[in-house]
């Protein structure tokens, strides 16, 4: 009775599904997170009889054959790429990325890990930091006694002062593409890493090659759509019911084979 296992395949995969939309709601106030969508593909098939074979009989082709699928298997949990919202904080470290790419941090292992969360900090040193204290290249210091600071589309930082007419520049924040977006690996708190799936990050000014720009004020809202994710679930519930209808009708055919005398 081959319809337990492959139901329990269904349950199973039915289960991953509804664990992506879960942590999808639940990250529906994350800033610059974009949903998951989980994705799924048929198990190998038994093959009673190949298309194709010839009968012993006459020799006749088989046009179709006996192909026995074996359940269901997920492949892939990818994310949806796409532009959240711009909300306007007022924030003067707080900036959104209008287009593709990413800010680069430098994590406490020396490796660079990549986020679109652009609610910076400044750190005690000065430095502007992610909000788990992460430095955002190429490391730029803000001054103690700066009035204000400005960074435009271009990413690059000011500080005004008291005395001086005139700002001064303090550095440049730069953002990071990738060929394969999906292929980073994502490791929380708003942070990727750079995978062989990915390709290397291509570091530049924003505005540049294809990269976005920076707008100072703003943050990402999260890409996640309630409804659709919603209409998903419902989906998800009704699709593991009916696996385990096929448990339960199974099982009562199973029984009826023993009770035959």
């Amino acid at each position: 009775m081959r319809a337990l296992q492959i139901a329990a395949t269904g349950m199973s995969a039915q289960q991953t599904r509804v664990e992506v939309i879960s942590n999808n709601l639940a990250n529906m106030s994350t800033t610059g997170y974009n949903a998951r969508r989980a994705e799924f593909a048929d198990l190998h098939y038994q093959q009673a009889t190949r298309p194709g074979s010839l009968t012993a009989s006459d020799g006749t082709v088989v046009p179709a054959g006996v192909q026995l699928g074996l359940g269901v298997r997920p492949t892939a949990v990818t994310i949806n790429l796409a532009q959240g919202s711009l909300a306007n904080t007022g924030g003067d470290l707080d900036v959104a990325i209008d287009g593709f790419g990413y800010l680069e941090v430098a994590l406490p292992s020396g490796i660079s890990a990549y986020t679109r969360d652009g609610g910076l900090k400044r750190s005690p040193d000065g430095l502007i930091v992610t909000s788990d204290g992460y430095p955002v290249a190429p490391g730029i210091t803000l001054p103690d006694d700066a009035r204000s600071i400005s960074i435009n589309g271009s990413g690059e930082v000011y500080a005004y002062f008291t005395d001086q007419v005139e700002p001064e520049m303090l550095g440049q924040i730069t953002l990071a593409g990738f060929t394969n977006e999906k292929g980073l690996e994502a490791v929380g708190s708003n942070l990727f890493l750079e995978t062989p799936a990915s390709g290397p990050a291509q570091v530049n000014t924003p505005g540049i090659e294809g990269l976005g720009t920076l707008r100072q004020g703003y943050l990402e809202d999260s890409s996640v759509d309630a409804v659709r994710e919603i209409t998903e679930l419902i989906k998800a519930q009704r699709g593991y019911e009916l696996n385990a209808k096929v448990i339960t009708a199974a099982d009562q055919m199973m029984g009826a084979t023993v009770q035959v005398r």
